[in-house]
């Protein structure tokens, strides 16, 4: 569908469908909607423990309408958080997820990894997992 004539714009809902297809076949879910809970809890969590040039430069490398999502809601001036374990980087997710809780946290997040490593380049995964404290590097590996 042509809206705007501008293709990166037009595309982008495509890309998103396509992102929470592949997340919903990487955890066997078939609820879109959670699987956009995941994608975005996960994604304002990274965000929020990376420095705001570190995020800017993970956005960069995102699609337009996944940058938006991304982006939503942030402060700036209150990143970035330092979550020290890794129990409370996945609790900080589990806290989206009161009327449907994760059954695996851990999994969840990792197939969010995995989704960004397939879509986002080698150089800037490996720059964004080295900024995270090691219990947190070590969930992208």
């Amino acid at each position: 569908m042509k809206t705007t004539g501008i293709s990166t714009l037009d595309h982008a809902p495509q890309v998103v469908a396509e992102w929470l297809n592949e997340l919903c076949a990487d955890l066997d879910w078939t609820e879109k909607g959670k699987a956009y809970l995941l994608l975005r809890t996960t994604l304002h969590t990274v965000r929020d423990v990376l420095s705001v040039g570190e995020a800017a430069d993970l956005s960069a490398q995102l699609p337009v309408l996944v940058r938006g999502i991304y982006f939503d809601g942030w402060v700036p001036s209150r990143v970035p958080r330092a979550w020290r374990t890794k129990v409370e980087f996945l609790a900080h997710i589990d806290e989206q997820f009161t009327k449907a809780p994760l059954e695996d946290t851990e999994r969840a997040v990792v197939a969010v990894f995995d989704l960004l490593r397939r879509h986002v380049s080698m150089g800037e995964i490996e720059h964004v997992s080295r900024a995270m404290r090691k219990p947190l590097h070590d969930l992208w590996w």
